[in-house]
């Protein structure tokens, strides 16, 4: 039987029941190497203000290490009994060097071990996904820049809206994801802040120096109040509200190219590569990646309202509920780095279809608000100007007519300040390169972005 490092207080052993129950180290042993990095931080300092030896210091530091390698090789055995991956690292330290080993834990407690502990893992994995999401920036631009003067139609409420570049398109995306990484790091800048030294929650008699722990940890700052330090998950919060929104962005991007990829658009092609079949239907290519992705997206948002549910009631300082943070923030990170990392690739894949691009730029009356502009240059109202549109498109449809087919006694009809310039104004190129307002989707405005986005990415 294991031994509890506070049973000492306790006359009957745990039921065995009640182990397993509220043991977490099936869980948090993925936080193992920065357990090992927060109490070597942790030993050098207490050797460096005399609060133990250097021998002692020296001993532990190097049991640590072994024990790091032996994990790396998947020759350690963790054990239920100890409860989680904090116990099972610091008995084994003791078993190793005895009586040296129990002095690891001198001012400090689980309550601050783990919050370091989940703030170094966070920081470790939140740096992969950042790097990924600025490599899909940079795919991104590049698929502009390829495509850069092709049009496409852009849709509200999934119908026909107006002509844009898919240049512009794709650099509406840049925008999102580049949304996301501000928010990475501003997530992470709050995040910066070390707990370790606040032990319990009313901190420490001993003379401990958290500044010292905080340049070993490469933290920005220790933190302020020890209540506070032991009991706050914001960052944990934080960290899953930035993968549910780089989710959600994935997740829109993910459901325009499947309905492109649909034989009834037909508007991508995705490389077979980042495509599946069916089990029972030949023909089929099936954009499974993109929803799966889509599907992800969903998990994430369970885990942003699993986390924050748990800790809505919560008083302060520290609860056991809070054992629960790990699995939400764990399956977060895993699911944002796996999707990033796999979409970033295949975005490369897609090619435009400009054949059936090309048919559709000629359904859906995609001008008619050039038209309407047209008529208020001309001197009506725009409010007018749009009713009198309305009534040309109606004609179109009673006729079967597109709006480049109407002849200009026809169109006179609606309004004698119709001219034959119109066909200029409603052609998709002329309703495109019109679009020069700061942020629209004249190909001169899309050059100039992504000269811009080039420079944004060469400081991120």
């Amino acid at each position: 039987m294991t031994k509890k490092i506070w049973g000492g207080r306790f006359k009957n052993i745990t039921n065995k029941k009640v182990e397993k129950f509220s043991s977490s180290v099936d869980i948090d042993k993925n936080l193992y190497a920065f357990d090992i990095q927060g109490s070597i931080a942790h030993v050098e300092m207490l050797s460096k203000q005399k609060i133990i030896s250097v021998s002692d210091k020296r001993k532990i530091v190097k049991s640590l290490n072994q024990i790091h390698k032996q994990i790396e090789k998947g020759r350690f055995e963790f054990a239920v009994e100890l409860e989680d991956i904090h116990m099972n690292i610091e008995q084994a330290v003791t078993k190793r060097i005895g009586n040296s080993g129990k002095k690891v834990h001198t001012a400090r407690s689980r309550n601050d071990q783990v919050v370091t502990d989940v703030k170094l893992y966070i920081k470790d994995i939140v740096g992969n996904l950042r790097k990924d999401l600025v490599a899909l920036e940079k795919n991104i631009v590049k698929n502009a820049e390829k495509n850069l003067s092709l049009a496409i139609p852009f849709y509200t409420h999934l119908q026909s809206a107006q002509p844009v570049l898919v240049s512009h398109y794709l650099l509406a995306f840049f925008e999102m994801f580049l949304r996301d990484i501000d928010r990475i790091d501003s997530a992470m800048y709050r995040l910066d802040e070390n707990p370790l030294g606040s032990c319990a929650g009313a901190g420490t008699s001993f003379n401990i120096d958290r500044f010292n722990t905080t340049k070993k940890l490469n933290f920005r700052v220790p933190t302020r109040n020890s209540l506070d330090s032991v009991s706050d998950r914001d960052f944990i919060v934080d960290a899953i509200y930035c993968c549910s929104m780089v989710m959600m962005h994935l997740s829109r991007f993910c459901e325009d190219l499947i309905i492109w990829n649909s034989s009834e658009f037909g508007f991508v092609h995705i490389a077979d590569e980042y495509t599946t079949g069916s089990s029972i239907m030949p023909q089929k290519k099936n954009p499974d990646i993109l929803e799966l992705i889509r599907g992800k997206c969903g998990t994430v948002y369970g885990n942003l309202i699993n986390i924050l549910t748990n800790l809505k009631g919560l008083p302060l300082s520290y609860n056991r509920d809070l054992q629960e943070d790990k699995l939400p923030i764990f399956s977060s990170l895993k699911i944002a780095n796996e999707c990033v990392s796999i979409f970033k690739d295949l975005l490369n894949s897609i090619k435009f279809n400009k054949k059936s691009i090309d048919r559709s730029l000629d359904l859906g009356f995609l001008t008619a608000t050039d038209l309407a502009d047209y008529l208020t240059r001309q001197g009506v109202a725009f409010r007018d100007a749009h009713h009198i549109t309305g009534k040309i498109i109606s004609y179109c449809e009673t006729n079967d007519k597109s709006l480049d087919e109407i002849k200009i006694e026809e169109f006179k009809k609606f309004s004698k300040l119709i001219e034959k310039d119109i066909y200029k104004f409603i052609s998709i190129n002329h309703s495109i390169s019109s679009k020069n307002s700061y942020g629209g989707t004249s190909i001169n405005n899309v050059k100039k972005m992504v000269l811009k986005y080039k420079k944004i990415l060469s400081k991120l």
